[in-house]
Protein backbone atom coordinates (compact mmCIF):
# COMPACT_ATOMS: atom_id res chain seq x y z
CA UNK A 1 0.00 0.00 0.00
CA UNK A 2 2.91 2.16 0.70
CA UNK A 3 4.36 2.64 -2.26
CA UNK A 4 1.34 4.07 -4.34
CA UNK A 5 0.89 7.00 -1.68
CA UNK A 6 1.51 8.14 2.13
CA UNK A 7 -0.67 7.23 4.17
CA UNK A 8 -1.52 8.43 8.13
CA UNK A 9 -1.29 5.94 10.66
CA UNK A 10 -4.99 5.75 11.33
CA UNK A 11 -5.64 5.42 7.80
CA UNK A 12 -3.27 2.14 7.88
CA UNK A 13 -4.56 0.90 11.48
CA UNK A 14 -8.35 1.05 9.98
CA UNK A 15 -7.09 -1.11 6.77
CA UNK A 16 -5.52 -3.66 8.41
CA UNK A 17 -8.11 -4.10 11.29
CA UNK A 18 -10.59 -4.13 8.25
CA UNK A 19 -8.34 -6.87 6.63
CA UNK A 20 -9.13 -8.81 9.91
CA UNK A 21 -5.55 -8.02 11.45
CA UNK A 22 -5.74 -8.41 15.28
CA UNK A 23 -5.15 -5.10 16.45
CA UNK A 24 -2.13 -5.88 18.64
CA UNK A 25 -0.69 -7.25 15.50
CA UNK A 26 -1.15 -4.09 13.64
CA UNK A 27 -0.52 -1.81 16.43
CA UNK A 28 3.26 -3.75 16.04
CA UNK A 29 3.18 -3.52 12.22
CA UNK A 30 2.72 0.08 12.49
CA UNK A 31 5.39 0.57 14.76
CA UNK A 32 7.85 -1.06 12.98
CA UNK A 33 6.96 0.82 10.17
CA UNK A 34 7.60 4.08 11.63
CA UNK A 35 10.95 2.77 12.68
CA UNK A 36 12.07 2.21 8.97
CA UNK A 37 10.37 5.35 7.84
CA UNK A 38 7.83 3.45 6.14
CA UNK A 39 5.50 5.65 7.39
CA UNK A 40 5.41 9.05 8.32
CA UNK A 41 2.14 11.49 9.79
CA UNK A 42 4.66 14.24 9.39
CA UNK A 43 5.44 13.46 5.65
CA UNK A 44 2.17 12.61 5.02
CA UNK A 45 0.45 15.61 6.02
CA UNK A 46 3.56 17.65 3.52
CA UNK A 47 1.58 15.51 1.04
CA UNK A 48 -1.77 16.43 1.65
CA UNK A 49 -1.01 20.32 2.50
CA UNK A 50 1.16 20.43 -0.52
CA UNK A 51 -2.04 18.74 -2.42
CA UNK A 52 -5.22 20.79 -1.06
CA UNK A 53 -2.81 24.31 -1.67
CA UNK A 54 -2.70 22.86 -5.02
CA UNK A 55 -6.11 22.75 -5.80
CA UNK A 56 -7.02 25.79 -4.34
CA UNK A 57 -8.24 25.00 -0.48
CA UNK A 58 -7.79 26.78 2.60
CA UNK A 59 -5.97 26.26 5.74
CA UNK A 60 -9.46 25.42 7.17
CA UNK A 61 -10.38 22.88 5.23
CA UNK A 62 -6.68 21.33 5.27
CA UNK A 63 -6.74 21.53 8.88
CA UNK A 64 -10.19 19.48 8.62
CA UNK A 65 -9.12 16.92 6.55
CA UNK A 66 -5.71 16.44 8.59
CA UNK A 67 -7.19 16.18 11.92
CA UNK A 68 -9.76 13.57 10.42
CA UNK A 69 -6.16 11.15 9.80
CA UNK A 70 -5.16 12.12 13.74
CA UNK A 71 -2.54 14.32 13.44
CA UNK A 72 -2.10 16.42 16.49
CA UNK A 73 -2.68 20.36 16.71
CA UNK A 74 0.62 21.38 17.05
CA UNK A 75 1.41 19.32 14.21
CA UNK A 76 -0.95 20.52 11.74
CA UNK A 77 0.12 24.32 12.53
CA UNK A 78 3.45 23.47 12.05
CA UNK A 79 2.79 21.84 8.54
CA UNK A 80 0.37 25.09 7.59
CA UNK A 81 3.48 27.30 8.64
CA UNK A 82 5.97 25.59 6.49
CA UNK A 83 3.34 25.48 3.46
CA UNK A 84 3.68 29.68 3.81
CA UNK A 85 1.00 29.77 0.77
CA UNK A 86 -0.42 33.38 0.19
CA UNK A 87 -3.63 32.27 1.39
CA UNK A 88 -5.64 35.97 0.05
CA UNK A 89 -3.90 35.30 -3.49
CA UNK A 90 -5.28 31.39 -3.03
CA UNK A 91 -8.68 33.18 -2.30
CA UNK A 92 -8.67 36.08 -5.31
CA UNK A 93 -7.18 32.81 -7.83
CA UNK A 94 -10.31 30.80 -6.74
CA UNK A 95 -12.53 33.79 -7.82
CA UNK A 96 -10.91 34.74 -10.75
CA UNK A 97 -11.44 30.59 -11.60
CA UNK A 98 -14.71 30.79 -10.53
CA UNK A 99 -16.26 33.71 -11.27
CA UNK A 100 -14.04 35.54 -14.00
CA UNK A 101 -12.52 38.59 -13.77
CA UNK A 102 -15.29 40.89 -13.23
CA UNK A 103 -16.27 42.55 -9.75
CA UNK A 104 -19.42 41.63 -7.79
CA UNK A 105 -22.35 43.07 -9.28
CA UNK A 106 -24.61 43.65 -5.84
CA UNK A 107 -24.11 42.36 -2.16
CA UNK A 108 -25.83 39.26 -2.88
CA UNK A 109 -22.99 38.13 -5.64
CA UNK A 110 -20.56 39.04 -2.93
CA UNK A 111 -22.47 37.19 -0.74
CA UNK A 112 -21.98 34.11 -3.16
CA UNK A 113 -18.42 34.68 -3.83
CA UNK A 114 -18.02 34.73 0.02
CA UNK A 115 -19.91 31.62 1.08
CA UNK A 116 -17.73 30.16 -2.08
CA UNK A 117 -14.40 30.15 -0.17
CA UNK A 118 -15.97 29.93 3.15
CA UNK A 119 -16.54 26.50 1.79
CA UNK A 120 -12.99 25.92 0.60
CA UNK A 121 -11.63 26.22 3.74
CA UNK A 122 -10.30 30.20 3.38
CA UNK A 123 -10.97 32.10 6.99
CA UNK A 124 -13.57 34.49 7.46
CA UNK A 125 -10.71 37.75 7.47
CA UNK A 126 -8.84 36.59 4.09
CA UNK A 127 -12.76 36.05 2.97
CA UNK A 128 -13.75 39.82 3.90
CA UNK A 129 -10.12 41.03 2.40
CA UNK A 130 -10.52 39.22 -0.98
CA UNK A 131 -14.74 39.76 -1.67
CA UNK A 132 -14.57 43.53 -0.91
CA UNK A 133 -11.30 44.18 -3.26
CA UNK A 134 -11.42 44.29 -6.93
CA UNK A 135 -11.42 40.55 -7.93
CA UNK A 136 -9.88 41.68 -11.15
CA UNK A 137 -6.48 42.82 -9.95
CA UNK A 138 -3.46 41.12 -10.15
CA UNK A 139 -1.93 39.30 -8.00
CA UNK A 140 1.21 41.50 -6.12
Amino acid sequence: MLARREYSQRELRTRLERAGCDENESKGALERLCDQHYQDDDRFGEMIVRARVGQGYGPDRIRAELRSHGLPDAAIRILLDAADADWPALARAQLRKKYGAKPAADHAERGKRAAFLLRRGFAAATVRIVTHSDVGTPDD
